[in-house]
């Protein structure tokens, strides 16, 4: 599982971010390593460098083999919470794809 991460000018995207989030994203969605080909995540401030409630934003794109591309998206007031709302988003909805047809 393929997990790329991007963000906007106004968010830190250094080496020690993208881990963090990449290793939260893993262990999130290990049980469905086999069926995911590719993570994209895109996180933004929705308001640049204004204070605002909700503006930061996380999208996050899931490949599923043999499927079309499936992404969700959430806005909190931190990015670290943006980031876990759309883990959990992005887990229900594989779990809906993938209990459809029942292949765990």
């Amino acid at each position: 599982m393929l997990i790329l991460i991007n963000t906007d000018k106004t968010i830190n995207g250094d080496k020690n971010h993208q881990d963090f989030f990449s290793s939260q994203i893993k262990v999130e969605l290990e049980r469905y390593h086999s069926h995911i080909t590719r993570i994209v995540v895109h996180l933004k401030d929705e308001n640049g460098n204004k204070d605002g409630l909700n503006d930061m934003s996380c999208m996050i794109e899931a490949r599923l083999k043999g499927r079309q591309p499936i992404a969700v998206t959430s806005k909190e007031n931190t990015i670290e919470l943006a980031v876990t709302s759309s883990i959990d988003k992005i887990k229900t909805s594989i779990e809906t794809i993938l209990g459809r047809v029942q292949i765990y």
